[in-house]
């Protein structure tokens, strides 16, 4: 008997098998893996004691918990044990919100996932990282700067009640680098779920969200779900997180979650993010009977579900989904008795209608005899994945059922006794029967990509010397050589941007190019030149949350005319570039004026010199910008000043189907500390920031400004 090291934020399955001879554990092991066999094991010869040791345990191990249900049998509690498809939710992403009419658009978010593999039963909505950091601005304030604010966020939270969804918000316990919000996190996120009427919380990296969530949430009468990221290794969080988010394993045999073993009413959501091939993930819940983190806009980067895993996940919920009280039956029996090597079933029993869930592992078709089950007299049986009424062979007080299973593919049984309750039956049937018409395998199971597209930037009128203010840069080979510095998201197909010359977003590039002469802003823009630009254009954007926000009364503050303008998105910079007959760098171009042509790490050499940015600002609030002209020492080759460690510069914006986001570049001043999950700095001239967009209110940052090119002749 071993043990392996216990991972960190997973479900924990449970051995495969325990063979009778061996003992139980006194106490739960540290990792519940117990070795002695993987796919060389029979299962059917073990699986009656163990189930009979591991019910043993389990009723010991709660007595030394001292195990609860009361969050179980709450009423108001138990839609959780129904949520079966759950996802996390890009406020980004460019089907929840319309950033032209300023409007959510739930609906066409909802209608996409019905579509294309049947829809969710919670969303998970997601405002923070991996933005968060970019500024002091903390996990709470983030969902105030959603379009429309708190009453806007009720709102969507609203839209999607309406269509049957219920809603999570996430909280962060390392967020304690950014604004101090004052009071403890279980107040100040219970008091956000409380204003927006949300359903339950999502503990971001918690291995269990601690009680006093929950006594925060009862205090004022709201009933909330608990959802934590991790395993709940500590056993006795399961008293008041109803739902977890898992993984999956991987091995022939499927393995047992732990906490749906300790309590069937327990929720687990099995979450894969990066995965592209979803099969085992979806062999894992079917054999469990738990639900699936339907996660696809993983930080701005498409991991879209194929065809294939679509239409599995559309019939494996519509399955569960209808026996949802099977699913969570007290009574559950995992290793079923299955007739066919490398087929491994579940049995759910509840009011006289038993249902078998059925796992094909082998990479080949099996059909024939799959499940052993005992009979009753009057029992009636229906093969469900294929909407079928079937007469299985009697053998003794045995009913031994025949059907056919795909290649890594999937069954279903069902047992109905003389009299049992069969409403919505024969509609199921009727639509599995319809979905059967056409076999998982016919489906693609490829995974590509999105398509980017760099959006366009209009040429000015060409000018053919230095505009006031402005620094020539001459024409000149130059290699464009970045990388992205994303915390996640490896070295994926996808990840990063997506250049014309480049056939697929990815986190390196590196392009030789032949720059035209182009005048840039020797300094980013100033308070006083935007001061100016306000006053003669009469300027006032329709979206205005946090427009301007360091400034006073339409003005900025006394001694911050020459600082670089900051609270200003995208859109208000490209705006006060057309009024100056200017536009926007595309990010090579404000590269090349940084760092000319020897490739340079800086824009004054390979080595970081303090003399040639404003120190580092490690605190929990923001500090004004330095002067744009503060630090000659930090010059380019060119001329080009206050280039890196002020501000963020606005360059170019990105575009897929579902993502918005923008090239930042220069990186700032400003570096919260406690957590390595917020935005990284990028000082490096090799380097730029991926800053996802959603809407000017949320997009503007008080350490983000920009500068301005104008063409050449």
């Amino acid at each position: 008997m071993t043990y392996a090291k216990e991972p960190k934020y997973y479900d924990t399955p449970l051995p495969h098998t325990i063979p009778a001879h061996l003992p139980l554990p006194a106490k739960a092991p540290d990792w519940p893996y117990i070795t002695i066999g993987k796919w060389k094991m029979e299962v059917n010869n073990y699986s009656d004691s163990w189930r009979e040791q591991l019910s043993v345990w389990r009723h010991e191990h709660k007595i030394r918990m001292g195990y609860s249900d009361a969050q179980y049998a709450r009423e108001d509690l138990q839609w959780s044990q129904r949520n079966f498809v759950h996802t996390q939710m890009m406020v980004e992403d460019r089907y929840f919100y319309d950033p032209e009419t300023r409007k959510y658009t739930v609906d066409r978010y909802l209608d996409d996932l019905e579509k294309r593999y049947g829809g969710i039963d919670s969303v998970l909505i997601w405002y923070v990282y991996p933005n968060i950091g970019i500024d002091a601005r903390n996990q709470t304030q983030l969902a105030s700067d959603m379009p429309g604010g708190l009453e806007g966020l009720k709102q969507a939270v609203q839209d999607f009640q309406r269509r049957g969804v219920r809603v999570f918000l996430p909280t962060m316990p390392w967020d304690n680098g950014t604004h101090d919000q004052k009071q403890a996190d279980w107040d100040a996120v219970i008091g956000l779920a409380v204003a927006t009427g949300a359903d339950g919380v999502n503990g971001d990296t918690y291995n269990g969200v601690p009680r006093s969530f929950r006594d925060a949430a009862d205090a004022l009468n709201h009933p909330l779900v608990f959802q934590p990221e991790g395993s709940l290794t500590a056993d006795e969080l399961l008293q008041w997180n109803n739902q977890t988010w898992g993984k999956a394993s991987t091995e022939i045999i499927p393995a047992v979650s732990k906490v749906k073993w300790l309590e069937s009413r327990h929720m687990v959501n099995i979450e894969n993010r990066w995965c592209r091939d979803r099969t085992d993930d979806l062999h894992y819940i079917f054999f469990n009977g738990v639900g699936y983190t339907s996660w696809e806009n993983v930080w701005g980067i498409w991991n879209g579900f194929t065809e294939r895993d679509g239409e599995a996940m559309r019939r494996i919920m519509t399955i569960e989904r209808h026996f949802h009280q099977q699913m969570v039956s007290p009574e559950w029996e995992p290793y079923a008795m299955a007739l066919q090597q490398n087929v491994f079933s579940s049995k759910f029993p509840h009011a006289g209608v038993t249902l078998w869930t059925v796992v094909n592992r082998s990479e080949y078709e099996v059909a024939g005899e799959q499940l052993m089950v005992p009979h009753s007299q009057g029992a009636t049986y229906y093969d469900v994945w294929n909407g079928a009424k079937i007469e299985p062979r009697m053998e003794a007080d045995a009913a031994i059922v025949s059907f056919a299973m795909e290649k890594r593919g999937f069954g279903a049984v069902v047992k109905v006794d003389s009299g049992a309750d069969t409403t919505g039956l024969d509609e199921l049937l009727a639509t599995m029967r319809k979905h059967a018409q056409k076999p998982l395998q016919s489906l693609s199971g490829a995974w590509t990509p999105l398509q980017q597209k760099l959006v366009e930037i209009p040429p000015t009128a060409s000018a053919t010397a230095a505009p006031e203010g402005m620094v020539a840069i001459p024409a000149g080979s130059f290699t464009f050589a970045v990388t992205g510095i994303e915390v996640e998201g490896y070295t994926w197909a996808g990840m990063d941007f997506q250049y014309p010359w480049e056939n697929v977003a990815r986190r390196a590039h590196r392009h030789r190019m032949d720059m035209k002469p182009y005048f840039i802003d020797r300094y980013p823009v100033t308070n006083a030149q935007f001061k100016a630009f306000m006053d003669a254009s009469g300027y006032w954007p329709a979206d205005d949350h946090n427009f301007l926000l360091d400034w006073i009364d339409r003005a900025p503050p006394a001694g911050w005319d020459n600082k670089p303008v900051t609270w200003v998105g995208i859109e208000d910079a490209r705006a006060y570039a057309a009024w100056a007959g200017k536009r926007l760098p595309h990010e090579w171009e404000w590269q090349y004026a940084a760092q000319g042509t020897d490739g340079r790490l800086y824009p004054w050499g390979d080595t970081w010199n303090d003399n040639a940015a404003p120190p580092t600002n490690r605190g929990r609030e923001l500090l004004p910008p330095a002067d744009v002209d503060a630090h000659p020492a930090g010059a380019s080759p060119f001329g080009v000043m206050d280039l890196v460690g002020n501000v963020w510069q606005w360059t170019d914006e990105f575009a897929d189907d579902h993502t918005r986001a923008a090239a930042l570049r220069g990186g700032s001043s400003y570096l919260p500390q406690t957590s390595h999950w917020y935005f990284p700095q990028a000082h490096r001239l090799d380097q730029h920031g991926k800053y996802l967009l959603m809407a000017p209110c949320k997009d503007r940052s008080g350490m983000l400004g920009f500068r301005c090119v104008v063409d050449a002749a």
